[in-house]
């Protein structure tokens, strides 16, 4: 049985881990290829296709840019999708297509309108990854969950997104948890990966009259970092080379003690993740010698981080925070750090809590839709609503925390829920199903 997952791009996101760790199945018989709708230009690109491809998975690369300016963009991209669609069709003939996100699902959609007649014979499988469709797009919402809904394509990844999707769109859709893996650790600040990045010119100098303090490593040896680091958006893959540049960098080069607590915030600087919220951690805790906080990505709302830990320099505070790119491969090196903050706004259902917890690194989170669903539900560290008050609280419980408890609770609550061989094998025989 040949299956295409379609997805936005080769590139970081949990709806591309989902539908990789779907399609790196070795079940006999089955055969995964990956098409990507807008064209992956990251530093991680070359790792994920060589990733897939090692697996056994064939990758169709796209011709149009991705764009992430506007979903105007992204539009376009779904728009010209179907011809290049057409080739793949007559050259593979695919018996099921897999799509993920609402570029795939808007592509996948105007190919079914231009080529009905291509689509009769084969199955549409469709995960909604997101308890919010289509925002600010209610007619396009209308067309493409019509034409999902009238081929019983549907599975959602969590109770929270399937009850959203049935309160807006009508529809029960039945479930299938993302599945996650244990990963071999490694030692993310003893590796020659830079630990700081340049920073824009007008903040550079205020962060330059400040030095991080040191950061907390659990189970590891300490060493004193010094390092240089390339400007933001040049995103080094952990395995990379030292890459030395001129200029001064926001580096973690202080020595460190066991009182520091070691927080890594993951993911996109977008308004989802709550970016605001973790500037406003930042500014809460600034210069606490307890915690050092360590950003890792990019994104539209990233001269906002920028902004709140040039001010915190600016005031004469210790600087207990740094910013670095994305970290690919970040579930390898989460026993590096102590506790994971994710301040998200919403949720589908994170794959990045799972792994944390499946690694080992405990989790601080809102306890919005999505998110809370990957937790125990009476779990300490969970704020409601985004709640300051609720972040001071569970940061001042911290330090006397018994880390080892909350770990071994997480795994335990992750390891009994999700697996990706269960994953690959409930989509499996949903594909194998009979009947659209």
């Amino acid at each position: 049985m040949r299956t295409f997952h379609l997805i936005t791009h080769f590139s970081l996101g949990g709806a591309e881990r989902v539908a990789a760790n779907i399609a790196e199945s070795q079940t006999h018989g089955m055969e995964y290829h990956v098409v990507e709708i807008m064209r992956g230009r990251t530093a991680y690109t070359p790792k994920f296709i060589a990733e897939l491809e090692q697996a056994g998975v064939r990758c169709h690369r796209s011709w149009m840019p991705d764009v992430s300016f506007h979903f105007l963009f992204e539009r376009i991209a779904a728009l010209l999708f179907p011809l290049r669609m057409l080739y793949i069709m007559l050259r593979w003939r695919p018996d099921v297509i897999h799509t993920h996100t609402e570029t795939p699902d808007l592509a996948l959609y105007v190919f079914s309108r231009l080529f009905p007649f291509m689509l009769r014979r084969v199955k549409i499988v469709r995960t909604i990854h997101n308890t919010r469709l289509w925002t600010g797009l209610p007619r396009t919402a209308q067309w493409v969950e019509t034409f999902f809904k009238s081929r019983n394509a549907n599975i959602a990844i969590s109770d929270s997104v399937r009850d959203s999707y049935a309160e807006r769109f009508g529809e029960v859709p039945p479930i299938i948890n993302n599945g996650v893996a244990e990963v071999e650790q490694k030692d993310y600040f003893n590796t020659s990966t830079p630990q700081g990045v340049h920073l824009s010119q007008v903040h550079q100098q205020h962060l330059n009259t400040s030095t991080p303090q040191g950061v907390h490593l659990s189970q590891v040896h300490q060493q004193h970092l010094n390092t240089s680091t390339p400007p933001l958006g040049f995103c080094l893959l952990p395995e990379q080379e030292h890459l030395n540049t001129s200029g001064g960098a926001l580096v973690s080069s202080a020595p460190t003690t066991p009182q520091h607590l070691n927080i890594l915030f993951a993911g996109r600087l977008e308004p989802q993740k709550g970016i605001s919220v973790l500037c406003e951690v930042l500014k809460m805790l600034a210069g606490d010698a307890r915690f050092f906080f360590t950003i890792a990505g990019d994104g539209s709302q990233r001269t906002l981080v920028e902004q709140t830990l040039a001010d915190i320099a600016s005031s004469g505070k210790p600087l207990n925070a740094q910013l670095v790119p994305p970290i690919f491969g970040l579930a390898g090196y989460m026993q590096s750090f102590d506790y994971l903050f994710m301040p998200s706004e919403f949720e589908g259902l994170s794959m990045l809590s799972m792994e944390a917890s499946l690694n080992r690194l405990p989790v601080i989170a809102n306890a919005c839709p999505g998110l809370a669903d990957t937790l125990p539900a009476d779990w300490a560290l969970l704020a409601h609503d985004n709640s300051i008050d609720d972040y001071r609280r569970i940061f001042d419980l911290l330090p006397t925390a018994d880390h080892d408890a909350l770990t071994q609770r997480a795994y335990d609550f992750a390891k009994d829920r999700f697996s990706v061989r269960t994953m690959q094998e409930r989509y499996e025989a949903w594909y194998k199903a009979t009947g659209r």
